[in-house]
Order: structure tokens, then sequence, then C-alpha cells
């Protein structure tokens, strides 16, 4: 298994079956759509690859501004491989990518990677101006060799919605972590170094590891939340708190965790944090004690919150 950076960086020894998106946070319709992808490369002897890009047209197209992604793009190649696909392809959407025809982003499939089927959303576009629809992408098998397998969008057993990158973005915005988990399949998670903040939470006995995330990765609204935090190899309940720590007047908004029954130094080292629950939105109090008596209310609700028995 492997993750490369470029199409044209694959040299394949067998033909293979190929599915093409963004496929940010790799959510319960992406896993379905690959899995079923994998199977069938298996039972026709063919390599099963991921075809996805970075940066988010998205962004390049600035349609968006802000924090966006769901995962790194590290993490979402980690993620699509631990679906059974046996290469990940990361391919920049710069400008040239842009402003590829559609059939000569076919001619690279065929050339690099020997595709013969492409498995996609019923609603997948590619090339310029999107001209690489389904009904393009039929007709070029036809003279390239190669078959077109549209999956129909998978929808939501809890909320009927269809299962979609943007409706997984709503909920973490609104700090709703528990309907973002329902669509991902697992909790929403960021992951960076812990970095001195301004060391406040140590002087009233609740120290906190301060994250420095991805600048480009969407943070949950401002509350407080349970959460796991996995440090190396070891996971600890946390209490995580997301805003701009008004009590103190803050300017930025920070992640900062306080990790139950848990007293080490860890600056430079990297935590990740899963989103279990959102305990409270952030709140503003009139001085320590009613802090700190907060605080204290915050670890009772994750203790509570969290099951016993820490995740693998």
């Amino acid at each position: 298994m492997k993750h490369l950076r470029d199409i044209r960086d694959a040299n394949l020894d067998s033909d293979s079956l190929v599915t093409i998106g963004v496929f940010d946070g790799v959510h319960l319709g992406h896993q379905q759509l690959i899995q079923s992808l994998v199977e069938s490369a298996r039972a026709s002897r063919r390599k099963a690859i991921v075809l996805t890009f970075y940066p988010h047209p998205d962004k390049v197209l600035d349609k968006v501004k802000t924090r966006y992604y769901l995962t790194t793009p590290q993490k979402r190649a980690e993620l699509l491989l631990n679906l059974g696909v046996d290469l990940v392809i990361t391919h920049p959407f710069d400008d040239e990518t842009r402003h590829l025809p559609a059939a000569d982003f076919i001619d690279l499939l065929v050339d690099y990677l020997r595709v013969k089927e492409i498995w996609v959303g019923a609603d997948f576009a590619l090339g310029f101006q999107r001209e690489g629809d389904v009904r393009f992408l039929r007709a070029q098998g036809e003279r390239r060799g190669f078959k077109v397998r549209a999956m129909e969008l998978i929808t939501s057993q809890a909320s009927q919605q269809l299962i979609r990158s943007t409706t997984v973005r709503d909920h973490i915005r609104k700090g709703d972590v528990m309907a973002a988990a329902a669509l991902l399949g697992r909790a929403y998670a960021l992951e960076g170094v812990v970095v001195a903040g301004e060391r406040r939470g140590r002087t009233i006995g609740v120290p906190t590891a301060n994250l420095e995330v991805w600048p480009e990765q969407l943070i949950p609204g401002n509350g407080v939340y349970a959460t796991w935090a996995r440090l190396g190899g070891e996971t600890f309940a946390a209490a995580t708190n997301i805003g701009l720590r008004p009590t103190f007047d803050g300017a930025a908004v920070t992640v900062e965790a306080h990790l139950l029954d848990f007293d080490r130094e860890i600056y430079g080292e990297r935590l990740e944090l899963s989103f279990e629950k959102r305990l409270r939105p952030e709140r503003k109090f009139s001085g320590l004690d009613a802090l700190v008596k907060q605080i204290q209310a915050d670890i009772a609700a994750v203790r509570s919150s969290l099951q016993p028995e820490k995740p693998t």
C-alpha cells in the first residue's frame, strides 16, 4: 500500500479500478463506495486505487477562505488506506489541473493507472468546467476500454439526509460533534503539537495541553467537549475547551485539553483529540472561583459522558 503525490508517479504492474474525488472526511458514503471498489478489485485481481486532490478545488476556486478541511491530506490518505485500497494518489489541484480538459484527464488515467473501471458518485464531474460528467465518462470508456460505475449517494439512516462533507462541516461548525460522528462513522478528531500557552490552567490546579492545530482544518464551534486524548500509545479522557477564553478577554481561538488523571509535561509532543460530546457553550464567568467551580463540573461531566472502556 502506498501514497503518491502525483498520478504520473504511478508505475503499475497490473490493471486497476479507480475512484476519483476529494473524499474530505472519508465519511460513511465514501467508505461504502471504496469498500465496494476494493471487493470488486480483489475479485478481479486488479489494483484498487483512490485518486484524490489537494488543495480542495473549493479553495483553489476561491469559494472558501476560512478553515475548511475535515482532515489533513496525510490523515485522509491513512483513512483511505485503512479501507484496504492498494494506492492513494493525492494529485495537486493546481492551475494546470484546474484547466485540464476532461479528455486529457482520461488520458492520464489510462496511461498511468491502466484503468479498467472508474467508480464515482452519481453527481460526479471532472475536468475543466466539470465537462467530464458520468455520461461523458461512459462515452470515453466505450472508446478507451474501461467501464464506469456510478453509485447513488448514501442517505443517513438516522437523519434521512444525504451524507455529504458539506453537511459534516455544518455540524462541526455548530459544535454538534455527535451528529458529525454519525455521518463520519467515527468521532471527529483534531491533531497537533502541544505548545506553551499562558499557563493559567496550572495556576488554578487544572493544567491544560494547548494544541496547535493545522490552520486549514475546521475546528468545532466554541464550547466545552468530552474528548478522548491520544498521546503516543496512551489514551486519556479529557475536558477540552475551544474558544476565546472570555473570562480572561482572550482574542484568539484556542484548543485546550485538560487530560484527566494525568500529570506530565508534554510540550512538543503530538496529541490527537477525538470529540465525543459537546457539554456546553462557551461562557464568560464573573471571576476565578466561578470558573473553577464550572471546570470541576465539566470534568465530572466528562467522566460520566465517556464510556468506561477506552477506545482502541
